[in-house]
């Protein structure tokens, strides 16, 4: 069986479970090689002597092909079914489950279930998640080649955007752009968010027409190989406003120090603070950003380790991190700069590459 399962069995072992259920896709992927659907279509059941892939018809040859190490048990549509001949199996008087993705109405019929089988259900956080943050030299390598599609596509964009695009438009060209050129799939709803739209950090692409000198911001990514990248850059067509360059300039000296100082060792909430320092101290401080400072990205988009106020986590090298500080202004709009690093002993190793040049001559 692979390190990464034993890794995790060590893990249940240490919380006294005698077998867990996994649900969420991007664990299942980790571990087997077979990624379910987002509603609870299959269940990996993990014990210290056994693996089982528990799904409906839709998935048996997926499973065969893809997680050989596991027995697939042919559930239908009857989920309790393989809970009940695993527990016959293992004999568990604890079994955990992924409490932050089970829905109430599973968790329902489970213990129903369990107490039919003579165990209990132990809800659990983070268990495989924690294992996932620290990535492997064949998952960077997949991570890359995300970000250098990601990359090319942003600059594939700045070649061709025009003043009166609309923000669909624009959204199109860059998703248009990722998948003629190997991407899986996008990593989120894109947004590229003109003027005054950009002061909302999760902007949805509107029929608003970019228009002269005002900031555009533009948060990308792709999927390749199951790995996902994430790109933040912001730009105005043509001569901004003063306070363009104001804002820009203080939300890049906030990136700027983070990607400097942040290091393996420090914890998620001090490498939040170093950048949150600087906006807090511009003239800009009552826009400053309310999200965290970034997020790590492999299997899912946003996943750990954290940098925001309240993270807990120490930062381990080969851990991936985004850092996208920036500063939002309603009525006038927004500047976010994001890079991908990774996190080493002695400094972070920046992937994202995409020019940070905020003007686009038009």
């Amino acid at each position: 069986m692979n390190e990464r399962i034993a890794q995790l069995r060590a893990k249940m072992q240490a919380q006294g479970l005698d077998g867990l259920l996994v649900t969420r896709p991007e664990n299942q992927l980790y571990l087997s090689g077979f990624r379910g659907g987002e509603y609870l279509d299959a269940t990996l059941l993990l014990s210290q002597e056994h693996a089982m892939i528990s799904t409906d018809s839709r998935y048996y040859e997926e499973v065969k092909q893809r997680a050989p190490e596991f027995k697939l048990f042919e559930a239908g549509y009857d989920r309790n079914k393989a809970l009940g001949e695993f527990a016959s199996i293992i004999h568990p008087k604890a079994m955990g489950f992924e409490a932050t993705h089970l829905t109430v109405a599973t968790l329902k019929e489970w213990n129903k279930a369990a107490r039919r089988a003579g165990f209990k259900l132990v809800p659990t956080t983070g268990v495989v998640e924690e294992l996932r943050m620290v990535k492997s030299p064949e998952e960077l390598a997949a991570i890359r080649r995300a970000v250098e599609l990601t990359d090319a596509a942003f600059m594939h964009f700045v070649a061709h955007v025009k003043v009166g695009m609309t923000e669909k438009e624009a959204a199109w060209l860059i998703e248009a752009y990722m998948r003629e050129h190997g991407a899986d799939k996008v990593a989120f709803d894109l947004i590229v968010a003109s003027g005054p739209n950009g002061a909302l950090p999760h902007a949805i692409p509107s029929e608003r027409r970019m228009q002269r000198g005002e900031p555009i911001v533009v948060d990308i990514g792709c999927r390749v190989d199951n790995y996902h990248s994430d790109l933040t850059r912001t730009i105005c067509l043509g001569q901004p406003d003063d306070q363009f360059d104001r804002v820009y300039g203080a939300v890049l000296a906030a990136q700027q120090v983070a990607e400097k100082k942040i290091k393996a060792g420090m914890k998620g909430k001090r490498a939040d603070a170093l950048a949150r320092g600087v906006v807090e101290k511009s003239e800009f401080s009552a826009y400053g950003f309310q999200h965290g400072l970034g997020h790590g990205v492999g299997l899912a988009v946003h996943e750990g380790p954290r940098a925001s106020k309240l993270s807990k986590e120490t930062y381990m090298p080969n851990m991936t991190l985004t850092i996208e500080p920036g500063i939002y202004i309603p009525g006038w709009g927004g500047v976010r700069i994001e890079d991908l690093v990774v996190i080493r002993e002695d400094g972070v190793e920046i992937l994202s590459q995409a020019s940070k040049e905020p003007i686009v001559r038009i």
